[in-house]
C-alpha cells in the first residue's frame, strides 16, 4: 500500500502537470483568438479536459485569462529589470545605450515568446474591456521605472527632451510588438513574417536608428 505523502505529492504533481497544460493552451488560444473570442469549452476541449475539470484546476475564464496575463507580466518584468540591472548604478551619459539595450532585449524576448506581445496586441483592439487595471496594474509601473531612472539623463541633456519620453517608450513598444505579431514586404511584395533571418536584422538596425533620432539632442550651433 503506498504511503499517504507520496500518495498526495504524486496527486499534487499530476494537478501541477495539469494546470500548465491548460495555461499553455489558454495562452496560446488567448494569443490567437482574444479573451472574448475564446471560450471556455474551446481551452477545454484543446488541452482534453472537461469544463469542469479546468474550472475545478483554475477558476473561471476570467481566472485563467487574469493568471496567464500575470506570467506574462512577470516574464515582462524580468526581461526588463535584468536590463537595467546591467547598468545599475546609471549614469546619464549611459542612459541612452540602457535603452538601446532595452529594446534590443525587448525584441529578443517577443520573437522568443510571441504570445506575450500577442496577448497585449489584443488588448490594445478593446478585447477583455470588462478587465480594465491590467495596464495599469502591470505596464504604467514598469514604464515609470524606466522614465525615472533616466530623468537625470533628460535633465542633464543626454537625452533629447524636445519628445515626450512616454511616447519614445511606447513607439518602441508599438514597433517591436507591430513586428512580432505581423510581417513586413520585400521589395517585391513577398510578405516577410518575423521568423524571416533578413528581415530580423533590418527590422533591429531600423529600430536603433530610430532610437537613435529620438533620443539624440539637436547639436547646438554657434
Amino acid at each position: 500500500m503506498p504511503d499517504f505523502v507520496h500518495t498526495v505529492r504524486f496527486m499534487t504533481s499530476a494537478a501541477d502537470e495539469q494546470r500548465e497544460t491548460i495555461l499553455q493552451i489558454a495562452t496560446r488560444m488567448f494569443a490567437a483568438l482574444g479573451y472574448d473570442g475564446t471560450s471556455l469549452q474551446q481551452i477545454a476541449e484543446a488541452a482534453g479536459f472537461d469544463v469542469a475539470a479546468v474550472t475545478s484546476l483554475l477558476g473561471s475564464k476570467r481566472d485563467l485569462y487574469l493568471t496567464i496575463m500575470e506570467r506574462a507580466h512577470e516574464a515582462d518584468r524580468a526581461a526588463i529589470e535584468a536590463v537595467m540591472a546591467r547598468f545599475a548604478p546609471l549614469s546619464p551619459a549611459d542612459a541612452p545605450k540602457m535603452i538601446h539595450a532595452l529594446a534590443d532585449d525587448y525584441l529578443d524576448f517577443c520573437l522568443s515568446n510571441p504570445q506575450i506581445p500577442a496577448l497585449w496586441a489584443h488588448r490594445s483592439l478593446f478585447d477583455a474591456q470588462d478587465i480594465t487595471d491590467l495596464e495599469r496594474r502591470y505596464v504604467w509601473p514598469l514604464h515609470a521605472q524606466i522614465h525615472k531612472s533616466i530623468q537625470p539623463a533628460l535633465e542633464a541633456g543626454h537625452i533629447d527632451d524636445a519628445p515626450d519620453f512616454r511616447y519614445v517608450l511606447w513607439t518602441m513598444i508599438w514597433c517591436v510588438e507591430g513586428f512580432c505579431c505581423g510581417d513586413v514586404l520585400d521589395d517585391e511584395g513577398n510578405r516577410l513574417g518575423p521568423d524571416d533571418q533578413q528581415a530580423r536584422i533590418d527590422f533591429r538596425r531600423y529600430l536603433h536608428l530610430l532610437l537613435d533620432r529620438l533620443l539624440t539632442p539637436p547639436q547646438k550651433t554657434s
